[in-house]
Formats: C-alpha cells, sequence, structure tokens
C-alpha cells in the first residue's frame, strides 16, 4: 500500500482581472504518493504548473486545502510556510534560477544553510558530495555563466536536494536543454527517485514523461485521467513511450 505524502482536497486557482474571470484549478482533488515519481501533463494552459505552484505552497491558492503529511499548509503564515519550503520542499524549473554572483557550490550551500536541518559542516560536506553526484565537482568554483546549461541545471538539482527534501517539484526541468543535457538530467532525477526520492514533476514532453511511474492528465482545470506504470527501465524506454502515446492520443492530446 502505497503512502500518501501529499493532497490536495478541492483546490481552486481563479485569477480575474477586471471584469474578467479564469478558473485555471476548478476543484482538483489529488494523491501524490511517496517515493512515486509523479508527472503532470495537459495541453497548453491546461493549468499544470499552476497545480504546482498551488501543491508546493508557491502560490496562494483560491479555495480547497493542500495536505502535506497530514497537515495543512495552505493557511500557514508566510514565515511558516517559507520554512517549510527550505526544509521539506525541493524546487527545479526550467531556468536554474541560481545567484549569478556566486559559484555553484556556494548557491548550493546558501540553501543548505537556509533550510538549517544540519551543522554548517555537514552542510559543507553533503555539497562537496551531490555535486561530485551530479557530475559537476570540477566546475563547482565557477560562476554559472562560466558553465554550460547542462551543468547549471545539475547544480540546480543539487541545490534543490541540500535539505534532504521529502518531495521534489519539476517545472519543465529540462525545457531549456538540448538533447544531451536533457538526457543527464533525466538519468539524474531517475537515480534520485530510485533511491526513494518522491518527484512531481510538470512536462509536455514525452521523453520526460516517460521517467514517471505515474502520469496525471489535466484539462480544463480538472485532473481527467492518469496512467499508470512499472518504474522506468532504459531497455524498454521505446516502447514506454509509444504506451504513453496511444493514451495521449486517446485524450485528444
Amino acid at each position: 500500500m502505497k503512502k500518501t505524502l501529499l493532497q490536495g482536497r478541492k483546490v481552486s486557482r481563479i485569477f480575474r482581472q477586471g471584469s474578467v474571470t479564469n478558473k485555471v484549478l476548478d476543484g482538483i482533488d489529488v494523491d501524490i504518493y511517496e517515493k512515486d515519481f509523479t508527472v503532470i501533463m495537459g495541453s497548453s494552459g491546461a493549468g499544470k504548473s499552476t497545480l504546482l505552484y498551488a501543491l508546493s505552497g508557491m502560490d496562494q491558492i483560491t479555495g480547497g486545502e493542500v495536505i502535506y503529511r497530514e497537515a495543512g499548509i495552505n493557511r500557514l503564515k508566510e514565515t511558516q510556510m517559507a520554512k517549510l519550503r527550505a526544509q521539506e520542499f525541493g524546487f527545479v524549473f526550467q531556468q536554474t534560477h541560481l545567484v549569478s554572483n556566486l559559484t555553484l557550490l556556494e548557491n548550493v550551500l546558501v540553501a543548505g544553510y537556509i533550510s538549517g536541518k544540519e551543522s554548517p559542516q555537514k552542510i559543507k560536506e553533503r555539497a562537496g558530495n551531490l555535486l561530485r553526484h551530479m557530475g559537476v565537482e570540477g566546475a563547482q568554483n565557477r560562476l554559472p555563466s562560466q558553465v554550460s546549461g547542462g551543468e547549471a541545471q545539475r547544480a540546480a538539482i543539487a541545490r534543490a536536494m541540500i535539505g534532504k527534501p521529502g518531495i521534489l517539484f519539476a517545472d519543465e526541468p529540462t525545457g531549456a536543454l538540448n538533447k544531451s543535457n536533457t538526457t543527464e538530467v533525466l538519468n539524474l532525477l531517475t537515480e534520485l527517485n530510485r533511491q526513494g526520492q518522491s518527484i512531481l514533476m510538470v512536462t509536455h514532453d514525452m521523453r520526460c514523461a516517460a521517467r514517471g511511474n505515474r502520469i496525471l492528465y489535466l484539462e480544463d482545470g480538472k485532473v481527467t485521467d492518469e496512467l499508470n506504470l512499472q518504474q522506468f527501465n532504459e531497455l524498454e524506454e521505446k516502447r514506454r513511450e509509444n504506451e504513453i502515446g496511444r493514451w495521449l492520443e486517446r485524450l485528444s492530446w
């Protein structure tokens, strides 16, 4: 039996501009399970990123409730929410958002210090180990402008993992990368998941979606379908992509 990690109950998000109302999330019920690699897909404008931000507390919801480890989080004060994000949530975006005047190592260290979960010495050790694991140890003393997009994104994943998050949120993490760098980043995320890291990722790329073991389909602000798969196996990647493609075709994606 899978353990529920994160829940959304009747989650709605409405944007208003003058007299125009746009209901992006329409009373969504969703469960995210521990150790799963969950993927959110849907057509452009379906509300994929909005749902990710709502579940991670990065965006205020209009209605409903978000529950993390059986505790409601959407009514937390901003200081409480910031502490929760620093200690329990990791974030990887399409753009790395690394601090431009800090080295890759310093970017990771700052996130570790903010989390406050371990001593500075242990954070330094973990940062070095993470950057080594991500394959960017040789570039750790360079600025983000001095490394490739793939190296910067791998450093961003190290930054997201420094606080040992309960869940890693990824919003189009390979959207700005070429094919080889995309593969490297996907391999890292897959390996992290195999080690037990819970991941929730938004993507429009079938190749990325194939790394998940559960895919949720969002349409008109609602989760309308889901596809459950076995853990990713490199030897069956093409078959897996074809299965996802047939599923998406039935949904008129």
